[in-house]
């Protein structure tokens, strides 16, 4: 009997736009004659699964299911794609946790610690993983524009410590522009993050791993005439991504090294993606890690399965097949 895979979207922040554009995308990606495949749509005013005719019906959270022409149906599995809360910071994993349901990518703890970039990355320097400088701002807090410049010069990203997709980002190059951009950093999250800028090339690894199998995916170069890779770069087209990326092998092979060590550091299931800068002649600094990477075709997951020879319908199938026998254990 085949299983009932509910792509799980949505989400309560400014990045449910990116979400349902990866639901779409790993919709068309899964081998619909293997399973069945239903897009949820997570709300702060309710859940509600998509029907085969487009209507919509609402997903009963004691037991993740619904019903479908007066039959009640038993969602199998969460391929979770949510880019923000509750589906990228551990809520949903925990819930999904507590009812029993197989999910598709890390679980609460290593979700809920990549989510904060200001703690991942300063619980990562502990095994050597080179970070870039940062201060964090919890909600109510202050620091000076001199103070900022003085610990961490000029330019430095000022962004949502518990966001991500780039919403509420903004380089600073003048003192000037400090305070506004803390400002609209605070509209998307309770934390900001103030961070050193790192000149450089910037690449991005995608990994997975299940039983028996590590996949080291050929990384992506970013390029964008963008002050960086901003929304518009991201999802707008304002940007150049080649895969596999120019650089050389051995720095290709050591970021391929960091990032597979990164992942079992966290203990991370699924898909991850893990965002880098190469300064030239020093050694790769860590950016970012992505538990739940974009997945629409042009993401950079799906092009570095293509440059790898993958299937992405194979891959798909792998990971829901990976939690599902895992579940049984």
């Amino acid at each position: 009997m085949k299983k009932n895979i509910a792509i799980v979207a949505g989400g309560y922040s400014s990045e449910i736009v990116v979400s349902l554009k990866s639901a779409k995308g790993i919709y068309s990606f899964i081998d619909k004659e293997r399973y069945n495949v239903y897009i949820v749509i997570v709300k702060k005013e309710g859940w509600e699964v998509i029907l085969p005719d487009d209507t919509s019906t609402p997903i009963d959270k004691n037991d993740f299911s619904f019903r479908e022409l007066g039959k009640l149906k038993q969602l199998d599995f969460a391929y979770i794609t949510i880019h923000g809360t509750p589906g990228e910071d551990g809520m949903l994993q925990g819930y999904f946790d507590m009812i029993g349901i197989p999910y598709s990518c890390c679980g609460v703890l290593a979700s809920a610690l990549t989510y904060n970039k200001y703690v991942c990355n300063n619980y990562l320097q502990n095994f050597n993983i080179r970070i870039a400088e940062s201060i964090r701002l919890l909600k109510g807090e202050t620091i000076s524009s001199e103070q900022v410049v003085a610990t961490l010069g000029l330019p430095v990203f000022i962004k949502p410590n518990d966001g991500g997709s780039s919403f509420g980002t903004t380089k600073v190059k003048e003192v000037s522009q400090i305070r506004s951009a803390i400002e609209e950093a605070f509209k998307e999250g309770k934390e900001v993050l103030i961070e050193r800028f790192v000149r450089g090339t910037e690449v991005t690894c995608g990994c997975y791993k299940i039983k028996g199998k590590e996949i080291l995916l050929p990384l992506t170069e970013v390029v964008t005439t963008n002050d960086f890779f901003d929304f518009d770069a991201k999802y707008n087209g304002q940007v150049e991504e080649i895969t596999p990326a120019r650089i050389p092998e051995e720095v290709s092979k050591k970021i391929q090294h960091t990032t597979s060590k990164i992942y079992d550091i966290l203990g991370a299931r699924g898909i991850i993606r893990i965002d880098y800068i190469i300064p030239p002649g020093e050694e790769p600094v860590m950016l970012d890690i992505n538990t739940t990477p974009g997945m629409t075709p042009t993401s950079f997951i799906p092009q570095q399965i293509q440059a790898a020879g993958l299937d992405i319908r194979e891959v798909m199938s792998e990971i829901i097949e990976n939690e599902l026998i895992s579940d049984k254990r």
